[in-house]
């Protein structure tokens, strides 16, 4: 109990401090984007087209690290950690993500739950279900002060229905993507 209030004061300080909350405003994750949904927005788990597996390691790692996935199209990452240490998968735009990292970097113990983004325990598997809603390169990266910083990132190619994506619908139960 008393470590939760004092995480929520140093979390109500800086806010006040800084005019800045963490996990809130104009980052990745569905809220303060306004009619600019920028990376996409949460999905909805009954409607993901398909399957995207990730792994991330110990070596900073992501495999696969590059993806291509359809505009309009809905993916349930799951992700596995399976290094010993934890890792995040964040999905957001190279300057939310690089914007991210700065913050973490000052409060490391930030705990915050959005859409856009797990935490993952070693030998655990989350998930992140989105819905990418416009063309070009979204990126993807472990936020854990260092991790990023190491090359923890990886990035989706969302192209036009009239490209091809990396596998179809169909390929999803197949397991590993890439």
């Amino acid at each position: 109990m008393k470590t939760k209030m004092i995480l929520f004061l140093s979390y109500f300080y800086f806010i006040v401090v800084t005019g800045v909350a963490p996990a809130a405003g104009n980052h990745p994750g569905g809220h303060g984007h306004g009619n600019d949904e920028g990376a996409g927005k949460p999905g909805v788990v009954s409607e993901v087209d398909r399957t995207v597996d990730i792994e991330m390691n110990d070596e900073m790692r992501f495999i696969p690290d590059k993806l291509t996935v359809r505009k309009g199209e809905t993916i349930k990452f799951v992700v596995k950690n399976v290094g010993e240490m934890e890792h995040e998968f964040v999905l957001g735009t190279e300057k939310e993500l690089l914007e991210h990292s700065e913050q973490m970097k000052q409060h490391a113990e930030m705990a915050h739950e959005e859409p856009n983004m797990i935490r993952v325990a070693p030998g655990q598997v989350g998930e992140v279900v989105w819905h990418f809603t416009s063309t070009g390169k979204i990126d993807f990266a472990c936020l854990i002060p260092g991790h990023y910083e190491d090359g923890m990132k990886g990035a989706v190619s969302v192209v036009t229905d009239g490209t091809s994506a990396s596998k179809t619908k169909s390929d999803s139960q197949k397991g590993h993507q890439h």
